[in-house]
């Protein structure tokens, strides 16, 4: 299952990534995102993991923040022949392309406004009042800072605080049930509006192919789906993250 985001409340903050990637995932980022962009996805995450082999990770999502299985392998189909052209990773590893996940990173200032409520963990570069960790409920975010209502203890109770957005290393959502309800919901919308749209498609294909003024049938559009994909190190795999 996919994550879902709603829209953004308010005025729209921006949509470009202030989390970078570094080394060989940030070489991986650089070649994924136009790929991605193409499909009409947008990246997430890149990251290298290592144990039992070594596992490439892009977490991708569509615009309303769904992504589902046969999304993910469209993705991978894609690509995986542009990371075999390019070889960014030295020797073999398995590229694995999932769903942010429900406590999804954040990595763009619009999704602090479209995840305002809920609660969040941010780790910044560098100190701020002896502090670099910070645990609160999401405000939104505005004039280039992550607003965030965090329990500073007796002494300074709970603050609204505002933390730059250029100091953040670090951006995630807490899982809580409150969390895991509003994800469902969402989920379910989009793919309310998923299936309507299928359902006006195939109304217009049925429309397409009835018979016309000389009693012939008017044929529909033709469809092709590509499903070649590269036969280099990457191993393709259609599967989303648990959650």
């Amino acid at each position: 299952m996919g994550c879902v985001s709603g829209p953004a409340a308010g005025a729209r903050a921006s949509d470009e990534r202030f989390i970078k990637e570094t080394g060989a995932a940030a070489a991986i980022a650089e070649l994924s995102e136009p790929v991605l962009e193409s499909l009409g996805f947008r990246l997430v995450q890149a990251r290298i993991l290592s144990g039992q082999g070594t596992i490439v990770e892009l977490m991708a999502e569509r615009p309303d923040g769904s992504m589902t299985i046969d999304d993910c392998r469209t993705v991978s189909l894609a690509l995986s022949p542009v990371l075999d052209v390019h070889d960014p990773m030295p020797g073999a590893y398995r590229l694995q392309i999932s769903s942010p996940g429900i406590d999804r990173p954040l990595v763009r200032p619009s999704d602090f406004d479209q995840w305002a409520g809920f609660e969040a963990r941010v780790e910044l570069k560098e100190m701020i009042d002896g502090r670099r960790r910070f645990r609160g409920v999401i405000e939104g975010f505005d004039d280039g800072e992550v607003r965030i209502e965090v329990d500073l203890g007796k002494e300074h109770g709970v603050k609204l605080l505002g933390l730059p957005i250029g100091l953040i290393d670090e951006a995630k959502l807490v899982l809580t049930d409150e969390l895991v309800r509003e994800s469902l919901r969402r989920t379910k919308q989009v793919l309310a509006e998923l299936r309507s749209s299928d359902a006006s498609g195939t109304d217009d294909a049925a429309a397409a192919t009835e018979p016309g003024p000389s009693g012939r049938q008017s044929p529909p559009g033709r469809r092709e789906r590509s499903r070649k994909g590269g036969k280099g190190r990457a191993a393709r795999s259609p599967d989303t993250r648990d959650e």
